[in-house]
């Protein structure tokens, strides 16, 4: 599939939901047409104090360029839960590495005190640096990925009254116990032939993306061609997850995308999401989303990432059928496809499931 030339990308100005009544519910209209057409936008005037991106950036590249042996102290095959710091090329996408070193970090929760169902095992804390190693790192960063999830759920207040659903909607749907995970990512030049992350759909609902000052981002149109997302200065890039998908009943589909870079590149990613034990169920929406789905082929066949034994059977990277019935069920099969060894190690009587 060939990359097309750069076209106008979808952008929103979030600071109109302060304003007027008429604003935000024409606000809530566009983007709701954006997330049923392409499923990516930017989002300009969020109200995030630029001087959170900045330090976010400044301690990752701090961080990135430790000796070895001191982002070893949190790597993430040390860890039950999933989190912690990972050396280039050891995530899979679609059976493939991607060539990326990053840390994935969690919201923080105490460890389960039962391990039924068995992705209640996910819970749990984040790995730290020693303070002494790098002070500042964990207070900074925690301070961002706390106005993500303010920019995140005010995003869907908006979705929900777009959608035809009280304002209100998704926050009592999320649940308490939430799960949500940030990703601080260090892509290096790609490789010919390879990508920086293969192309892929996200888990959860929706993800935020600082996509820092490098290009490298493509998303795959509906005709099947790839288009880059440009860097704009002090905005994020939205993209819809998986599991919008399955509770819109494909209203929403989660677009593909991926990245390939020509030099190095530092992005932080913020992947909303509910609770564990949240159903994916339909949203109870009029009869019209319904039929949009219907009569459009594309958002009629969209399919989800399929595990590793539907693609070894031949079924498209992401033409399988959903295989959750909760947001953790939805989880455990994302690690199970990009960690394969990591649930070995640690769930080795869980890895048929």
């Amino acid at each position: 599939m060939k990359t097309t030339q750069q076209q106008t990308f979808p952008a929103i100005d979030i600071s109109l939901a302060l304003s007027n009544r008429t604003d935000k519910q024409e606000l809530c209209s566009t983007i709701k047409k954006i997330c049923h057409e392409v499923g990516f936008f930017i989002v300009r005037n969020h109200q995030v104090d630029n001087e959170l991106s900045k330090n976010a950036f400044h301690y990752c590249q701090q961080f990135f360029d430790l000796p070895l042996e001191n982002k070893s102290l949190i790597d993430k095959t040390n860890s039950r839960h999933f989190r912690g710091w990972e050396a280039v090329g050891s995530e899979y996408t679609n059976n493939r590495p991607d060539i990326r070193e990053q840390i994935d970090l969690w919201s923080e929760h105490s460890p389960a005190t039962v391990s039924n169902p068995h992705y209640l095992n996910l819970l749990g804390p984040n790995q730290w640096l020693p303070d002494e190693i790098l002070p500042g790192f964990k207070d900074s960063i925690t301070s961002y990925i706390n106005a993500m999830e303010s920019l995140a759920n005010q995003l869907l207040e908006l979705l929900a009254i777009g959608l035809g659903l009280p304002e209100n909607y998704f926050d009592d749907y999320f649940g308490a116990q939430r799960m949500s995970l940030t990703k601080l990512i260090n892509y290096p030049e790609t490789p010919a032939g390879q990508f920086g992350v293969n192309a892929h759909h996200d888990t959860g609902f929706l993800t935020i993306l600082n996509p820092g000052e490098t290009p490298g981002l493509e998303i795959e149109m509906a005709d099947g061609t790839w288009q880059p997302v440009p860097v704009i200065a002090d905005t994020f890039v939205v993209n819809l997850g998986e599991m919008l998908q399955a509770v819109t009943g494909n209203y929403y589909i989660a677009t593909p995308h991926r990245v390939c870079t020509n030099k190095k590149r530092l992005s932080i990613g913020y992947f909303h999401g509910p609770s564990l034990t949240t159903p994916i169920n339909r949203l109870p929406l009029s009869p019209e989303y319904a039929k949009a789905v219907n009569n459009s082929p594309r958002h009629k066949n969209a399919g989800f990432m399929a595990p590793i034994s539907d693609t070894e059977s031949g079924v498209g990277d992401m033409q399988g059928t959903l295989q959750a019935s909760t947001f953790g069920d939805q989880l455990w099969n994302y690690f199970c496809r990009s960690y394969p060894n990591n649930v070995k190690q640690y769930y080795p009587e869980l890895v048929t499931q």
